[in-house]
């Protein structure tokens, strides 16, 4: 990708930011990238990333493992070491953490 905005931006932003990528370029918005900064690194693995992002989409655990190619067990685990990194109740509230954190 070479743009990142907000969905809040204005119309007129909008096109400007359109444009300029068309034309090559690359566009952060300032705000994502000081919000990308102070989250730091992600805890998570890139296959954690990779699950929890599919988890996130409301995937059960059966179309997780098709879609990634591992067993179901292996996703359990990847999910289970996601929220245990997160301190996160449950899978759900993990992909909210990492979400807003800008990790997946």
């Amino acid at each position: 990708m070479s743009g990142f905005l907000p969905k809040t931006v204005s119309s007129r932003t909008f096109a400007e930011v359109v444009r300029k990528v068309a034309a090559g370029g690359r566009y952060v918005d300032p705000e994502l990238a000081a919000e990308a900064i102070s989250a730091g690194d992600s805890p998570l693995s890139p296959r954690e990333a990779d699950v929890l992002a599919l988890a996130r989409d409301g995937a059960p655990v059966e179309e997780i493992a098709r879609r990634v190619s591992l067993s179901r067990g292996t996703v359990r685990n990847y999910l289970a070491a996601a929220v245990a990194k997160l301190d996160a109740a449950n899978r759900h509230e993990a992909a909210h953490i990492a979400t807003e954190h800008g990790w997946i």
